[in-house]
């Protein structure tokens, strides 16, 4: 069987990813409860105003081009959790704008992560199940996950159409908050679109990660 999750290790080259690393480091606690809610869009089209963009363009190269074609450009966000609580259940990546508009899901064509720490379990487990939220964590039925281990440095990429969560500090579904408190867990998703969900703002029209910036912001 085909693997859900493909994956690049060494996916960025070691001085631009020590700089990304060093950059989101220096954040520190800011956006940190809502960094799954602070979401920026990116056009390809566009030069990279950030070191996250940046790293977008890279990891374009590592896509089949068949996962490019009529892609417009990426939407992305901070993942950063402790595994001894994750707060993330299992779902689909969607236009959330459209979502709460229309009620229609639309994905995105690629969904990706690329990771900056390992962790304490915290698998990312990929189903092609449906999450189901009588479940623990939303968790689908039948628990036929394709796993990845974070590492530093590891892109992986799935269609932006599949289920996907993270496992807890004993890679088991979450269910409750463990003891003691894990260091944290920190990626970038990064999807890729044909074309931009609603209401996702471009990264220079924020005032939000400035420790990200490629230049400053003109006045």
């Amino acid at each position: 069987m085909k693997p859900l999750v493909q994956l690049v290790d060494h996916a960025l080259p070691d001085a631009e990813f020590r700089r990304l690393r060093a950059a989101i480091s220096r954040l520190g606690r800011e956006r940190l409860v809502s960094s799954y809610q602070t979401t920026f869009w990116f056009d390809l089209e566009l030069a990279p105003s950030n070191l996250v963009e940046q790293a977008a363009v890279r990891c374009v190269r590592h896509l089949p081009s068949a996962r490019m074609r009529d892609v417009t450009g990426v939407e992305w966000w901070l993942s950063r959790m402790r595994t001894s609580n994750v707060k993330v259940d299992f779902h689909r990546d969607r236009d959330n704008g459209l979502f709460d508009d229309t009620g229609r899901t639309e994905s995105p064509t690629t969904s990706s992560v690329l990771y900056l720490t390992t962790s304490v379990g915290g698998l990312l487990a990929v189903s092609a199940g449906r999450a189901n939220p009588a479940n623990p964590a939303c968790a689908p039925d039948v628990h036929d996950f394709d796993l990845v281990a974070p590492a530093p440095n590891r892109y992986v990429f799935f269609d932006g159409r599949l289920t996907h969560g993270v496992l807890d500090a004993r890679n088991r579904i979450p269910t409750s908050r463990l003891s003691p408190a894990t260091p944290w867990r920190v990626g970038i998703a990064i999807n890729f679109w044909r074309r931009r969900p609603r209401r996702v703002p471009a990264f220079p029209d924020t005032s939000h990660y400035r420790a990200l910036a490629l230049r400053p912001r003109a006045e």
